[in-house]
């Protein structure tokens, strides 16, 4: 068996048992410990699976448990606060068109909305549209769908027809993964489907997302780095991860 056929079969083998260990896959191949962990190094680098102590899991069993709004509202409160504090600064000029995710830090940045200017807001958020429907300077949208009870965000065919008829000013995106590899990345894939359509109608993508978001990669990818003009995050982000996206062309901004 060439090099590749047993990596192939390994990452399958993983696929099917949810798990392998390093010992039973030199024994199943009939190689050196030292050669699975060469495959599983290069399996993982090629996204096929995730290296753990001991062996491999597939990609799918990492990030599975979604956190939900209530949860989610209290954690990294303050870094959130100055990343939506920052956001505002990216708003054009008035009479402008924003899509505005569902997420907790995008509804901070829903909340410092200025009153200043006129502004058409289009969103897919029940807390969101909440908060603006009273707001006088704001033309409300609401996308119209499924609602995740989780996120209190709408999802479904619905909303995706109203996005495909769309082009925006500027997208305000949450996420819960940023990566160079697997670019943004949620738990939920209707909810990464209406995220996915918020960046393609978008003339501009700013992600607000805190640090703990770096790095990381959940389920689904809804959008590659490359579609991200900026990313506004915290202070506890590392130099390497912030590197990594200013060569690819995001503007990393930290509030």
């Amino acid at each position: 068996m060439y090099a590749e056929e047993r990596q192939q079969a390994i990452a399958s083998l993983v696929m099917a048992k949810g798990r392998a260990s390093v010992a039973e896959l030199a024994q199943t191949y009939d190689v050196t410990t030292e050669t699975v962990r060469r495959d599983l190094a290069l399996l993982d680098k090629a996204g096929l699976l995730r290296r753990v102590h001991g062996g491999a899991v597939p990609v799918r069993a990492l990030h599975l448990v979604e956190a939900g709004v209530t949860e989610r509202e209290s954690t990294r409160a303050e870094h959130k606060d100055r990343i939506a504090a920052a956001a505002i600064e990216f708003l054009p000029h008035s009479g402008a068109t924003v899509l505005m995710d569902a997420g907790t830090t995008t509804a901070r940045v829903a909340a410092n909305l200025p009153t200043d200017r006129e502004l058409i807001v289009v969103t897919n958020s029940v807390p969101i549209a909440a908060r603006l429907a009273a707001a006088p300077s704001v033309s409300l949208q609401l996308l119209g769908g499924r609602v995740r009870g989780l996120t209190q965000a709408a999802v479904g065919d619905q909303a995706l027809r109203v996005l495909d008829k769309l082009r925006v000013d500027i997208a305000f995106i949450g996420t819960n993964g940023i990566s160079v590899r697997h670019g943004l990345s949620t738990p939920d894939g209707d909810e990464a489907a209406v995220k996915r359509a918020m960046v393609e109608a978008a003339n501009y993508v700013v992600v607000v997302a805190d640090s703990s978001k770096a790095g990381h990669e959940d389920f689904v990818s809804f959008a590659p780095i490359s579609s991200v003009d900026a990313l506004i995050t915290d202070t506890e982000i590392s130099e390497a991860a912030r590197a990594e996206l200013t060569e690819r062309g995001v503007e990393v901004v930290v509030a």
